[in-house]
Formats: C-alpha cells, structure tokens, sequence
C-alpha cells in the first residue's frame, strides 16, 4: 500500500458504499471510509490502468452527512467487522444513496424511468437483524472463542463483543456464546451457529441453529440445555445440510412471525428463507398489496411465494392466488401456512422451475389479472422474457390476456434493471412507480419495490 500526498475531492457514493474521485490524473479512485463532499488522502491497495482502490487516511474537509459510528467494531482498522458499510452515514443520507441506486440502475441498465418516485420504505436503524449466520471459531492458540461475523475483507471472525443491528438480547449472547462453545467436548468442531428469531404477539422467540461436523456427546447436549434454561433461546441441531436440521428437544413455543393487518400468523423453521427485517418486511407486504389494488373477483400469481409471505395475505383480498416457488419442500410448507390461516380454499401452490420458463408454460398457469413477483438476487429473467415475448407477439397464445399490474419486489437493482428493461422496451408495459427498501441498514444491500402497467 502507497499513500498518497494528493488531496481528492470525493464526488459520490457507490454500491459499496465507497466514495468515488478522479486523481490529478483522471484516474477514479474509490475509498473506502469516504463521503461525498470530502476532501481526502488516500492509502491505495490495488491500482488498474484506470482506477486505483484505496482507504481512507486524513479528512480536510468532513460531510455535514458524516455521524459517529454506533457499533466500536465499525471502521476501517484491523480487525473491524465486515458486516456493515454505511455506520459513518447519517442514516437518513443511506437511505437516500440506496433510492438513487434504483433509479440509477433502472435508466443506465433497463434504460427505464419510473413515472414516480415512492418514498422509501424505513424503519428502525438497530436491533433490525432477526436472521444472521454467526461464524464460529476456536481459535488454539490463544485458548478462546470467536462468535461473530468476518473481519472486513477478510477470512478471519471479528472479535466480536457486542453487535448493534443484531436485537439487544442477542447481542448479549455474544461472549456467553463463546464461553459455551469454549467449554464444550466439540469446540473445535463447531463452525457456525445461525440465528432466526420469532415475534408473536409482541413476545420473540430466539432460535439457535448449531452447526456440528461430529455428533454431540451428551455431556455436550446437557450444556446446551443449560445455556437454552438460562438465556431462553431453542437449540436446533444441523449436523449436515438444512435438510438436517432438527429442533434438539420437543415442546417449547413455536417459532413464527405475524402479519398483523391481514391477520395472518406464518409459523417457519430456522433455516427457512424469511426476511431479516420483520418491521420493514410488515410495512412492505402493506405497500405491496395496495399497489397491486386487487378486487375481490380477480386472480393473482405471486412468482417465487416461499412460504407465502405475499400469497395468504392476497388470498384475504383476491378471488384466487396461484403461488409458484421452486422448492417443493417450500410449496408443502406453503400449504401447511394457508390451512393454518383458514385460506386453502382461496389459494394453490406448485412448484416449478421458474429460471426455466417459457410462454407455453406461462399459458399453461392460466390467465391472471395481477401478478407479484419476488425473485431471489438473480432476478427473474426467463419469467419476464416469457412474458415480453407473448406481449410483442400475442399471436404466440391467442386468447391469453397478461397482468394488467405487476408489483416486482427485488433484492438486487441490478437484475430489477434488466427485467424492468425486458417489460417496458419489449413487453410494452410502464414503470409507473418504484422505491427503495432499506431493509438492511448500515449495510450496502439494495432493496426495492417497482410497479408496472399496461
């Protein structure tokens, strides 16, 4: 590493929360710790032809954006944590990269311009993170525990104390963590303990996964067991992949979360995909569903359901939702949630393959008055192609109508981009409405919620 002498004046912000400036060479220099606004100095790591990458050393000039980290594990020194980027960014200014992200990827990557801006989705910047997937580590040289997330571009776990965007009680649980796994027969067999917390009726419910390459002696177990009396928390066993995984001993609450405007309570297990954000994930089925403004006499297809997060709430509102997941472990689950809500009858679930879709099997689901679609990070490119190509030559399915709404909810601008691009510049659809989701604050993930119409 060099650093230099040039002092730069940083000009924006990028995806990974880096801020960007040209050198007196016209060279773009992205920095790690930096703002808009600020005048820098630069250690650089890594030098291309045409851009350099580097941190942060002096600061002349400082962001009237700029805050304190809450979390003492933040930062730029050795060691620091990776889990968050934006710490040093007032909130409310995070929230708005993230919004200028959307719509910067929908015009440089779809070339699509929403007809409005919505006002992001926000909540609660702390205490947020009721999933994460602890790394564990007993380090034999020095005779201790690490429990935590990756050291900052690095392989090795953070000493980690304390975590801010975890819930309070579990980032208490952080060194008796350690200590439990210090004194454990397996310490050194044990890589990873993944967290899922419920919420029911203002009670949560901590469950503990622990990932264990031996099987647990009872000694073992029996020190679990006094750790789960103690902290109130579930141990689920994975000694394999997630199909393995199993609750260490019956009875105990159930694990579940609520919707609570649509009345619906969604029981799920650890390893089961739900959002990390249960208050943003509550305000983004509510927005979702009055965008998608569904009539009592309408059928709707909700594309990558899960386990119905968005399908049982629409179920209260639509004549009929198809739900259409890849998973048909998910798709049972599914079933198991609608009865559970007294909604099988409004609802049917299938699984399908649905990074290989073509307009026949889009015909063949029937037609729909409104869809919502919610793919994972690669998007969902072969659905939207499916659905632009019938568009553009309705000669493909004579008879067959497409949505007149859809309501897209992506976890990566990217791929929102390039199908927004397929359905507003082939399928003839507009982009009538979008917005972020900060559904990961302090963090560089880019959520968001994108509406189209024909």
């Amino acid at each position: 590493m060099t650093q230099q002498s040039e002092w730069l004046k940083v000009e924006s912000l990028d995806i990974e929360a880096q801020g960007i400036a040209h050198n007196s060479e016209g060279k773009v220099v992205f920095i790690e710790g930096a703002l808009p606004g600020e005048e820098v100095q630069v250690t650089v790591g890594r030098k291309k032809n045409n851009w350099e990458q580097g941190s942060l050393v002096a600061l002349r000039r400082e962001s009237s954006q700029r805050v304190t980290p809450g979390c003492p594990h933040f930062g730029l020194h050795a060691g620091a944590c990776g889990g968050c980027k934006m710490q040093h960014l007032h909130v409310a200014a995070q929230v708005a990269v993230k919004q200028r992200v959307v719509e910067d990827n929908l015009w440089h990557l779809g070339k699509v311009k929403a007809e409005r801006l919505l006002r992001p989705i926000e909540g609660p910047a702390w205490g947020y993170r009721y999933r994460a997937r602890l790394s564990v580590r007993y380090v034999a040289k020095k005779g201790e525990v690490l429990v935590g997330f990756h050291e900052r571009k690095s392989r090795y776990i953070a000493d980690m104390q304390q975590c801010r965007i975890l819930p309070q009680k579990v980032s208490d649980l952080l060194m008796p963590l350690r200590a439990l796994i210090a004194s454990m027969d397996e310490r050194d067999r044990l890589p990873q303990i993944e967290l899922a917390m419920g919420d029911v009726d203002g009670r949560q419910i901590t469950a503990l996964v622990l990932r264990h390459l031996e099987p647990l002696g009872e000694p073992d177990k029996q020190r679990l067991r006094d750790f789960a009396a103690q902290h109130e928390v579930q141990w689920w066993l994975q000694p394999k992949g997630p199909d393995t995984v199993r609750l260490m001993d019956d009875g105990g609450a159930e694990l579940a979360y609520t919707l609570p405007e649509f009345g619906i309570l969604m029981p799920f297990k650890p390893t089961d995909f739900t959002q990390v954000n249960h208050h943003i994930n509550t305000v983004l089925v509510g927005r979702a569903l009055r965008l998608l403004e569904v009539h009592k006499d309408e059928r709707v297809i909700d594309w990558f359901c899960g386990l119905g997060n968005f399908t049982l709430p629409l179920a209260t509102q639509a004549r009929e939702v198809l739900g259409i997941e890849g998973s048909e472990a998910l798709v049972q689950r599914s079933r198991e949630n609608a009865r559970r809500n007294k909604l099988d009858h409004k609802t049917r679930f299938v699984a399908r393959n649905l990074f290989e879709m073509t307009p026949a099997m889009l015909v063949a689901d029937g037609d729909a008055d409104r869809w919502l679609v919610d793919p994972p990070r690669e998007g969902a490119f072969a659905l939207v192609k499916a659905l632009a190509d019938l568009c553009a030559d309705p000669s493909l399915a004579p008879g067959w109508q497409p949505p007149r709404r859809i309501v897209y909810v992506s976890c990566n601008p990217a791929t929102l981009a390039r199908d927004a691009g397929l359905l507003v510049n082939v399928g003839g659809y507009r982009c009538t409405a979008a917005s972020a989701v900060n559904m990961f604050p302090h963090t560089a993930h880019v959520e968001s919620i994108a509406v189209f119409e024909r």
